[in-house]
C-alpha cells in the first residue's frame, strides 16, 4: 500500500493517511517496505502470545476494579452486550465494544487506555478465534460475555476473574494452533 494510493482511494489528503499509517506502524500492524510502501504485518506466534498474556494480566484487573468501584448504573449498561446477532464481521465490532466497555467500567483511565489499545490490536486474533469456532458461530463467546456480566453485576470478583481468565485462555487455545497451521505467519522472533 502506498500513501498516495490510499489517499486517492479514500478521497483525503496524504497527511491523515500518513498519521494513520504511523499509528498502525507503532502498533506493529503495518510495516514499511522501502520504495514499496506499507504492508500489513503478518501475525507471529510470539506476538500473539505476548498480546494474549498481556491481556491476561490486564483485563482481570480492569474487571476487578470495575466490580470494586463502578456504580451499579455502569455495570447495568453492560446489558447491551447480552445479545448478539450478525455475521462474523459484526462480531468483531461487538466484541471490541464489549471489551472496551469492560475497560472503561474500571474507572482507571490508564488501565482502560492500555486495554483499549490492546483490544484494538487483538481484532485480528478475534477474527482467527471466531473462524476456528465450530460452525463459525460466536454464541459460545457471547455466553461467556453474559456469564461475566452476571458475575460483575452481582459483584462476585472471584467468579468474574475466573470467567475472564478462562475466556482469554480459550481464545489462546483457538488462536495459537490456528496460527501454527497458517503459512502466512512469520517465524518466531529471536530473543
Amino acid at each position: 500500500m502506498r500513501e498516495q494510493d490510499l489517499a486517492e482511494r479514500y478521497s483525503v489528503s496524504r497527511q491523515p493517511v500518513r498519521d494513520a499509517l504511523l499509528r498502525l506502524q507503532r502498533e506493529h500492524l503495518v510495516t514499511v517496505q522501502p520504495r514499496q510502501g506499507y504492508r500489513v504485518t503478518p501475525i507471529s506466534l510470539s506476538d500473539a502470545r505476548d498480546l494474549l498474556r498481556f491481556r491476561l494480566a490486564l483485563e482481570p484487573a480492569c474487571v476487578a476494579e470495575a466490580i470494586e468501584s463502578a456504580p451499579d448504573s455502569v455495570l447495568k449498561s453492560l446489558d447491551e452486550f447480552r445479545r448478539f446477532s450478525g455475521n462474523h464481521e459484526d462480531f468483531i465490532a461487538y466484541n471490541r465494544g464489549f471489551h472496551t466497555a469492560l475497560a472503561n467500567a474500571s474507572g482507571n483511565r490508564r488501565m482502560a487506555t492500555a486495554l483499549c489499545d490492546l483490544i484494538g490490536q487483538a481484532d485480528r486474533l478475534v477474527r482467527v478465534s471466531v473462524s476456528n469456532l465450530k460452525g463459525h458461530d460466536p454464541a459460545k463467546l457471547v455466553a461467556e460475555h453474559v456469564a461475566l456480566i452476571d458475575a460483575m453485576q452481582q459483584r462476585e470478583t472471584r467468579t468474574a476473574a475466573r470467567i475472564i481468565k478462562a475466556h482469554i485462555g480459550a481464545t489462546e487455545k483457538r488462536v495459537l494452533p490456528a496460527l501454527k497451521r497458517n503459512a502466512v505467519i512469520v517465524e518466531e522472533r529471536s530473543s
